[in-house]
């Protein structure tokens, strides 16, 4: 009987001592967290660094122009309308999307942005004013003999770039469509004419 009691009263004494344990535990937990607020609350902030209150002189202030408010040139506009048809096949005497001549590019190019040029690249080298190849811009127009058998001039295109001593053009070649070809390219560089400027 003793020995019963003695039994019952550890296994009451253990669960005591498991629940105040447990309730101590919680109580710190939940202590740990406020008293940690109600000291940062008491304390005064303290500044370390002092606000800003006049501009660095040594900076410049710079206007930035949206490039919306730019327009473009005559010239972008009809470098535009001849970059439309890049990729467009070669077609004599063709000015769709279907195929397209020399030509009939810049024709088409220059008549959506309401310039009239002749039709034929002969013809269209007598339009405007001649110029040194040193000074083309975007926009001038370059005349080619791409044939050791013709007389006349025979090919065109027309400046898209110009960027140091590399002058870049767009006409649609005989082989590959419109594209875009570099001035220095060797083929292209022995058969040049004459470059003016319509713009």
């Amino acid at each position: 009987m003793v020995y019963t009691l003695d039994v019952q009263s550890r296994k009451v004494t253990i669960r005591m001592l498991r629940k105040l344990f447990f309730i101590l535990t919680i109580s710190l937990v939940a202590s740990c967290g406020s008293s940690k607020k109600k000291v940062a609350q008491s304390q005064p902030r303290k500044i370390s660094v002092a606000a800003k209150t006049t501009e660095d002189p040594k900076r410049e202030r710079v206007t930035v122009r949206k490039s919306s408010t730019v327009k473009n040139s005559k010239a972008d506009d009809v470098i535009d309308s001849a970059l439309k048809f890049s990729g467009v096949r070669y077609k004599f005497g063709g000015t769709t999307k279907k195929g397209m001549d020399c030509s009939g590019l810049l024709y088409v190019a220059f008549g959506e942005n309401d310039i009239k040029l002749p039709r034929t690249s002969y013809h269209m080298a007598e339009e405007g004013k001649n110029i040194r190849v040193r000074d083309v811009e975007k926009g001038d127009l370059l005349f080619f003999k791409t044939s050791k058998r013709s007389k006349r001039i025979n090919h065109v295109g027309m400046v898209v770039s110009v960027k140091g001593d590399e002058i870049k053009f767009v006409h649609s070649s005989s082989s590959r469509g419109v594209i875009v070809s570099s001035l220095r390219e060797g083929y292209w560089n022995s058969a040049f004419i004459k470059a003016t400027r319509i713009l």
